[in-house]
């Protein structure tokens, strides 16, 4: 990122009664536009005709095609101008993927800290835990001779059914 330029993915939709040439072409021209403006492309993908979630412009689906650039933001506001009154391109979105990188490093950052952190006490809590649990039962053993051993023997099964259901 030299110069003040910054990356980012410009994904753009295309009617779908555009001819392969005239597709070729159009991301021939949007490629000049970058390069032209003091940009460079890192690459181009053709995804394909595709489907897409809603109408747009009475179309249900589209060429979709995918342009990660570098480029100063003074000519993404541009080449969004273009796609903007471009006749053959029904829609069209941009982000600027180093800020994006940035907050994807930070959410990892924070998952990675966190299971970090609750790694321990999860040990702690599991080696805990099965003497609390082999208490309760104790008791509820200890309580259970009180009662006739058939209601003893109905109480358990009634639990299991629900689970297992």
């Amino acid at each position: 990122m030299t110069n003040g330029n910054r990356s980012y993915e410009i994904m753009f939709i295309v009617r779908p009664d555009v001819e392969e040439t005239e597709l070729d072409k159009l991301i021939e021209t949007f490629s000049g536009y970058v390069t032209t403006g003091g940009g460079e492309i890192k690459s181009t993908e053709k995804m394909g005709r595709r489907r897409l979630a809603y109408t747009v412009q009475k179309f249900n689906d589209g060429f979709y095609i995918l342009l990660i650039v570098s480029a100063p933001a003074s000519l993404i506001s541009e080449i969004e101008r273009r796609l903007r009154v471009s006749e053959p391109v029904i829609k069209f979105i941009t982000v600027r993927m180093d800020e994006e990188e940035k907050r994807l490093a930070k959410i990892k950052k924070h998952r990675d800290a966190h299971v970090k952190r609750s790694a321990l006490p999860q040990v702690n809590a599991e080696s805990a835990t099965p003497p609390p649990a082999a208490t309760p039962a104790a008791p509820a053993a200890t309580s259970a001779p009180a009662a006739s051993s058939a209601e003893a023997a109905a109480e358990p099964a009634a639990v299991a059914e629900p689970v297992q259901a």
